[in-house]
This record gives C-alpha cells, sequence and structure tokens, in this order.
C-alpha cells in the first residue's frame, strides 16, 4: 500500500476539513451529556425530591386520573416508578407531539411538570444525534460524521507511521511540531475514539436499522422473538435489546363491557389497576426503577422493564439488571418476560456498549475517562488544524498535492471493505470520486495549456 499514501492523505485531508464542525459539536454535547444526572439532581433537584404542597394520599390510579383530568388532550404514555428518594415520573404526549412530564411525590400528589423536549438531558441528547433540528437528513449526515471518523482513525494509523510523523527531527518547525503532536494525540486516543463511535451506531440511522434487524433476524446472537405487535418507537426507556421487539398481545374478558375503540386505554373497562400492575412486577422479582409503558389498544399489554440506557435521571440499572416483562392488561398475567441472559452476543455487547458511551457504565471514571479522551479528540483536530495553517500559502487551500493520477488497489481494496461495513460511508464515496475525477481533469487541462 505504498503508493497509496499520497491520495489516503488527501482523502483524509478533505475529510477532517469538511466533518471537523460536526465532530467538535458531537464531542462537546457529548462531554455536556455525560453529567446530565449530575447536573439535573441540581437544576432539577425541586422536581425530583420535593414533596407537593398538597397534602394528604391518594392512590397512583386516582393520580392518573387526576393528571388526564388536568391535561386534556394528552395521553398517557408511561410512568417511570422510581426508587428512593426519587418522585415518580409521568409522561404524558398530545397529537401534536408536545411531551411533558409530571412528578408524583410519595403520597402520589403532583410535585411539578416539565416540558420534555426542554430538559437539559434531553436538549444535550437531541443536539447530540440530530443537531436539535431532527429528519432523516440531518439523522444521515451525522451518521455520516460517525463513518468517517472510523475512515480517519484508521488511515491516521496508516499515515503516521508511513510519513515517520513520530521520529524526531533537528528541524525547527511549527509545522512539524504541531503534526507531530496531532499524529501522538491520534494513536493514544484511537482505540478509546473507535469504541466510542461504534457504541454510538445503535442510534444511527442506516447502520443502527441494519444492526436491529440483523438482530432480529439471528435471535441466538441477537435476541429472542416474541409473536405479535411491535412496540412503539417512542418507547426510549426500553433496553436496547427489546425496543423494536415483538410483544405478547393481551385477551380481553369477552362479558366485560366495551364502549368503542381505546385510544391510550388507560381506565379501559376490565383493565388491571396500575396498582396492581406494579404489585405482580415486582411478584416477579422486578425491583425499582423501572417503567411501565401503557398499552396502546385493546390488544395492547402493560411493558414494563429496567433499562441501562434510558436517559432519564435515575432510572438507569446496570446491563445485567436489564429485563422487560408483558403482562396482560386485563387478567394482569405475565405474558413473558426477557431477561440480560436471553439476549444474544449483540443485545449483550449494546447493554454494555450504550452506557459506555453515555459514560455511566463504571460511575465517576467513566465519566472522567470519556471527557479526557472527548477533550483529546479535540485537542487532536486543533492541531491537525494547526498544521495545515503553518503550511498554508497565502491565497491557497494548500490541500495535499497529487503526485500519481493512479488510485492504488490497495487502497481501493480499503475503501470498498469500509463502503460495505458502512454503506452510508460506501455511497458518499461517490461524489468523492466524481469531485476527484474532475479535479483530475482540471489539473491535466492545465499542465497541457
Amino acid at each position: 500500500m505504498n503508493k497509496s499514501f499520497n491520495p489516503l492523505r488527501r482523502l483524509h485531508f478533505y475529510a477532517a476539513f469538511f466533518i471537523t464542525p460536526l465532530l467538535l459539536t458531537l464531542s462537546l454535547t457529548g462531554i455536556g451529556y455525560l453529567f446530565f444526572t449530575n447536573v439535573e439532581n441540581n437544576i432539577y433537584h425541586d422536581e425530583f425530591f420535593n414533596d407537593s404542597v398538597t397534602k394528604g394520599h391518594q392512590s397512583l390510579d386516582d393520580a392518573i386520573q387526576e393528571i388526564r383530568d388536568v391535561y386534556k388532550g394528552y395521553d398517557i404514555q408511561k410512568i417511570s416508578i422510581m426508587d428512593e428518594p426519587y418522585n415518580n415520573r409521568v409522561t404524558i404526549g398530545n397529537e401534536d407531539g408536545d411531551s411533558r412530564y409530571i412528578f408524583l411525590d410519595e403520597h402520589n400528589q403532583r410535585v411539578a411538570n416539565q416540558n420534555a423536549k426542554y430538559t437539559y438531558s434531553n436538549v444535550l441528547r437531541e443536539t447530540h444525534s440530530s443537531l436539535f433540528v431532527g429528519g432523516s437528513f440531518v439523522n444521515y449526515l451525522v451518521e455520516l460524521a460517525a463513518c468517517w471518523t472510523i475512515f480517519m482513525i484508521i488511515s491516521g494509523i496508516y499515515l503516521t507511521f508511513k510519513s515517520k510523523a513520530l521520529k524526531p527531527t533537528k528541524k525547527k518547525s511549527s509545522f512539524l511540531f504541531n503534526r507531530r503532536l496531532h499524529a501522538i494525540i491520534g494513536l493514544i486516543i484511537a482505540i478509546p475514539i473507535f469504541i466510542i463511535v461504534l457504541t454510538g451506531l445503535p442510534w444511527s440511522a442506516l447502520m443502527g436499522k441494519q444492526i436491529n434487524q440483523f438482530a432480529e433476524d439471528h435471535p441466538t446472537i441477537g435476541y429472542s422473538a416474541l409473536k405479535a405487535n411491535p412496540p412503539e418507537s417512542e418507547d426510549n426507556e426500553l433496553p436496547w435489546a427489546t425496543r423494536t421487539k415483538e410483544k405478547p398481545s393481551s385477551k380481553k374478558d369477552p362479558h366485560a363491557e366495551h364502549h368503542g375503540s381505546m385510544s391510550n386505554v388507560i381506565g379501559a373497562d376490565g383493565q388491571q389497576s396500575l396498582e396492581n400492575i406494579i404489585v405482580n412486577a415486582e411478584e416477579e422479582g422486578i425491583k425499582k426503577p423501572f417503567s411501565i409503558v401503557y398499552p396502546s389498544d385493546e390488544k395492547g399489554v402493560f411493558t414494563v422493564s429496567k433499562s441501562s440506557n434510558t436517559g432519564v435521571t435515575g432510572l438507569d440499572v446496570a446491563p445485567k439488571e436489564e429485563t422487560t416483562a408483558y403482562f396482560d392488561q386485563y387478567s394482569g398475567k405475565l405474558l413473558d418476560k426477557v431477561d440480560y441472559d436471553d439476549y444474544g452476543i449483540i443485545g449483550k455487547w449494546f447493554s454494555f456498549g450504550i452506557p459506555l458511551h453515555e459514560g455511566h457504565l463504571f460511575g465517576t471514571a467513566n465519566k472522567i475517562i470519556n471527557l479526557l479522551v472527548c477533550l483529546a479528540f479535540i485537542s487532536g483536530i486543533s492541531f491537525g488544524f494547526l498544521s495545515w495553517m503553518k503550511r498554508k500559502k497565502s491565497n491557497s487551500f494548500s490541500a495535499p498535492i497529487r503526485t500519481s493520477n493512479q488510485v492504488p488497489i490497495g487502497l481501493i481494496v480499503f475503501l470498498v471493505i469500509l463502503g460495505i461495513a458502512m454503506p452510508l460511508f460506501g455511497l458518499s464515496l461517490i461524489p468523492v470520486a466524481i469531485i476527484e475525477f474532475f479535479l483530475w481533469k482540471r489539473h491535466k487541462k492545465l499542465n497541457t495549456v
């Protein structure tokens, strides 16, 4: 791959130039998200821990009905049953997409409410994953940046050793100094950054779907299949391994009264009370904290889950504590249950990988390591930029000059392998090849004039 040095260097340079703004955004928002539990425990202290001004005790089901009466037009989507000292959290939403959190104290009285879109964790998460704009294009753009980062890691390692960037030199040069620091930092954080990028792929627009589909199609290494309707995509507090899993359906008592279709089916005729579902869940060994997602229709089930990647302060558990249980909404009977031990290797990998990515797999140490890696990553980018600025000529972009019109077979094989592994990366190589072709034609024309 010796002849690949120059075209690979050009590709590394252009990739760095165009994805740097995204990488800086992802790094900075990632740093902010690392400490979201610490931040939210302070700025939302009243919501999380205080008691309501309303005195007296009421049942949880009465509290849910009260929320429905107060917030007309909103449906109850799920409730997070928290461990002490946290208040329980009820998530409600309407047809316009507005979502709110309602906090209940130990007496099931309302403490406060929040606009879910603008909480610290959700703002940082949305900015990190979709630049707070959302939409397919932005999601694909973020995934593309992740794919090119993997290319940058591999190509950077090759270029470092090929160019002997680590070799000490007597020549005094700001360019060489910055390039050497860029190379050293890149080598040190190559593996940690690769792991961080890899463990972020479950959220990606294209590869995330492919990973999930592969896990569904190969249950022995993915996760076990359940026969029924898939859960709604907004059930973010479910474990990753069961978030798109099919779940069983409830069987309604034919003698129970029925008054038309149920939208959100809370308090429907013959339906078990929420408190009964909680008791049944605890009898099955599901301890707090856990989430309960309500049935979405007549045949829906109560889905009770513990997850290591909920994105909710106080709700995350250790990966091996993950569980998802499905309860018949009419009888309260346990229909099926999936624990960590039921996952295949893919499900287990991401049950550990996602909290590792988010910085809470092994406590404060995880946060500090991720923070240092992100800061080093930003520093590496900065030194790379400075090395370019030091060799940049006035009124010139100063990209690496093409030294050959041929693309080495080794580089082609390398790019094809990455393109197959990361389809979005492969597709992005098409416009890159077209641009390179026209630049080559232009260069050839100028040389013949």
